[in-house]
């Protein structure tokens, strides 16, 4: 199990360093449109990379504390491959997003914010430490994808918000991403969470008035 030995001194920087970069291409425009399911999942996985790496960033380092190199890489491609299997999906609704009104995205996501749920997978997301001492035993790449599904059932109504209604534009991969990390960083992240609900169907509201 991850003890309390000191983080490798290389693994904040190689963390850091692949967030930058996938956010570098992010802001440099590579999204994968018009390039079918393959381009898309691929320019989804990167986006993935710069939004989520950094909010898992306490998983990653508190598991490389009593692990190696490899074995930390595996936990975070574990991580990764959850959020790049839902780049399928994100396709899929993002071919009809047309068909596919933003009130109706935006309400379901905001109620999905105040649910019980919401709260149990983003209180699983914010204690990296409870999750890995129930899981020390298994599988690293396994580990990761574990921890990877409950941040998808914390996040999934935001990023709906973001390939339905905002078709992943840059100002709400960025706002998003942001939303996220702060839930998920802050402690006053599950309030946030609620007043995000709040504030989504409010948006709901005014995008359904003619």
């Amino acid at each position: 199990m991850p003890g309390s030995a000191r983080v490798g001194g290389g693994a904040p920087i190689v963390l850091g360093g692949a967030a930058v970069g996938a956010w570098a291409a992010v802001l440099a425009g590579f999204d994968g449109e018009g390039a079918g399911v393959i381009g898309f999942v691929a320019g989804w996985t990167v986006m993935m990379t710069a939004m989520m790496l950094p909010s898992a960033a306490p998983l990653v380092l508190l598991y490389r504390r009593g692990a190696t190199p490899v074995a930390t890489a595996r936990l975070a491609a574990g991580y990764l491959s959850v959020w790049a299997a839902v780049g399928v999906v994100a396709w899929s609704l993002h071919r009809v997003a047309m068909d596919i009104p933003a009130s109706v995205v935006f309400a379901a996501a905001g109620l999905y914010q105040v649910t019980p749920a919401k709260r149990a997978c983003l209180r699983r997301c914010r204690t990296p430490s409870d999750f890995l001492i129930e899981r020390w035993r298994a599988n690293a790449f396994v580990l990761g994808a574990d921890h990877g599904r409950w941040c998808l059932g914390c996040c999934w109504a935001v990023m709906a918000v973001l390939v339905v209604a905002g078709t992943m534009g840059i100002v709400w991969v960025v706002a998003i991403a942001g939303v996220v990390a702060t839930e998920k960083l802050s402690r006053r992240g599950e309030g946030l969470a609620r007043w995000t609900g709040v504030a989504l169907v409010v948006a709901a509201v005014w995008k359904g008035v003619p």
